[in-house]
């Protein structure tokens, strides 16, 4: 069934609010966007997100929307604190899956002649994969449940990183109020070997360098210059928070049922954030979260000690230090202002960016001149991008962006599109050095599986819900 659209401008597409819909929708896309989208099911999904009780403002999808459990992947949604539900699809089965971008004080020149070693050194010294694990970490369930309650703030506590890199990661790298009772014993058995650990899938570490500067003042208050080279995270809470998800969409969807939650779509299942389902929810996804964060910060640790074998500079030289850290599928509750109103909202941000404003007090006070950090990645054969936050997205999108270009193909199209092809040889016809643990996961993550991610932060800033600072151009990439 075709969902009916109205276009507002070039880059905001209107879905009317009817039937049971609560309110309308509101899509980010250029024509070319839209005229493809209405060809899937994403904007049926951003339909029946509307439809949810205590919605407030429109069901939002960003550029690099597609079709995704219950919500689409690029949606937002914000719920009233008193009268609205938290949902486990608006969040997605990977919690707290986020990136984070390390600068260094090194230039291309420097690492590319021994750009290979660096790929091997990474390759080994960062798990990747399904199974993947670091035989010489072994957490006791002890150890374990403190990375649940502390997050990033344990592994800096354990000599895995700097006490300033908690001042560059969202929430300072520990979501308040996680329960790590919540956490299911099975969850943790999934999650207690894959601490440091990138996975499958999506996920990546890739060096980069910057190849283009977009907003020089913004890049200089970044710490980035033309030439330089940065590295970049993308992993999430692996199998515990996967566990996290499937345990809870159970309870969830008794919940519906419970407190008579009428669903376009069984996948929405929610529960009032003011239930006891609700609150269990949100306190079980946010130890799930902070695994994510130390997850992140574990590897940053690995990278610094692989650029140091490889280049044989001190830290003080190699200068590796972290940009920020963001979350792309997460439920927080947030202060927002909205029809003239002050309201405690909780925003639900699945494959989408929180995208703070200059001059907002959860903006890290170092970023607080040009807006806070957003980093979009693309795929591995192009470029990403980094934006800051600007004052319309907090006004318009709650503070939230796109957060990467956004799958244009299935997996499995992927995989028949790449065959008979070398993709390793390819991606080194352009200087990307490859390393990966699987063929069929560089198969699936091919660049044709991906929007161009050009097109999509073009989009992000023409509508002002972003500012593009810089594009980064892939050196290496590990994949899992």
């Amino acid at each position: 069934m075709s969902i009916k659209v109205e276009q507002i401008d070039a880059c905001r597409w209107r879905i009317p609010r009817s039937g049971a819909m609560r309110t309308d929708g509101l899509v980010f896309a250029d024509r070319n966007m839209m005229a493809q989208l209405q060809k899937e099911q994403a904007l049926e999904q951003v339909r029946n997100v509307a439809t949810l009780p205590g919605i407030v403002g429109p069901s939002i999808a960003m550029p690099d929307i597609h079709w995704g459990y219950g919500f689409p992947i690029g949606g937002v949604a914000a719920f009233d604190a008193k009268e609205g539900v938290v949902s486990p699809g608006g969040v997605g089965y990977d919690i707290n899956c986020g990136v984070r971008l390390l600068r260094t004080a090194l230039t291309v020149e420097e690492v590319r002649p021994r750009v290979a070693r660096l790929a091997d050194e990474l390759f080994r010294n960062v798990p990747s994969g399904v199974g993947s694990h670091r035989s010489d970490l072994k957490l006791s369930r002890a150890e374990a449940r403190q990375v649940l309650s502390k997050g990033a703030r344990w592994a800096v506590e354990n000599d895995y990183g700097r006490a300033e890199d908690l001042d560059h990661i969202e929430e300072q790298g520990m979501l308040a109020g996680a329960d790590q009772d919540l956490v299911s014993d099975r969850a943790l058995e999934r999650g207690r070997n894959q601490l440091g650990t990138l996975g499958s899938g999506n996920h990546f570490l890739e060096v980069d360098m910057v190849e283009e500067i977009g907003d020089e003042q913004a890049a200089n208050v970044l710490g980035l210059f033309p030439g330089q080279v940065t590295v970049t995270i993308h992993t999430g809470s692996r199998g515990l928070g996967y566990q996290v998800c499937d345990d809870f969409l159970k309870m969830m969807l008794r919940a519906a049922d419970k407190y008579a939650i009428e669903l376009p779509d069984r996948q929405l299942c929610c529960a009032p954030l003011t239930s006891p389902e609700g609150k269990q929810y949100l306190a079980a996804m946010a130890a799930a979260a902070n695994f994510a964060f130390a997850n992140r910060q574990l590897i940053t640790a690995w990278v610094r000690e692989s650029f140091e074998r490889v280049l044989n500079k001190s830290p003080a030289d190699l200068g590796i230090s972290s940009i920020y850290d963001v979350c792309h599928n997460i439920a927080k509750m947030e202060t927002h202002h909205f029809a003239g109103k002050k309201r405690r909202l909780c925003v639900h941000r699945k494959g989408a960016t929180r995208a703070f404003p200059p001059g907002h007090p959860e903006t890290p006070e170092l970023y607080r001149s040009v807006g806070q950090p957003v980093m979009i990645p693309g795929d591995m054969g192009r470029y990403s991008y980094v934006l800051v936050g600007t004052q319309t997205a907090f006004e318009e999108t709650f503070g939230s962006t796109c957060h990467g270009a956004g799958r244009v193909l299935s997996r499995h199209a992927a995989k028949k599109l790449a065959r008979g092809r070398n993709i390793e040889e390819e991606l080194a016809g352009k200087g990307i050095t490859l390393r990966a643990s699987s063929k069929a996961t560089v198969a699936e993550e091919i660049s044709e599986s991906y929007k161009d991610v050009l097109d999509v932060v073009s989009v992000v800033q023409q509508a002002g819900i972003g500012k593009i600072v810089a594009r980064l151009r892939p050196l290496l990439v590990v994949k899992g």
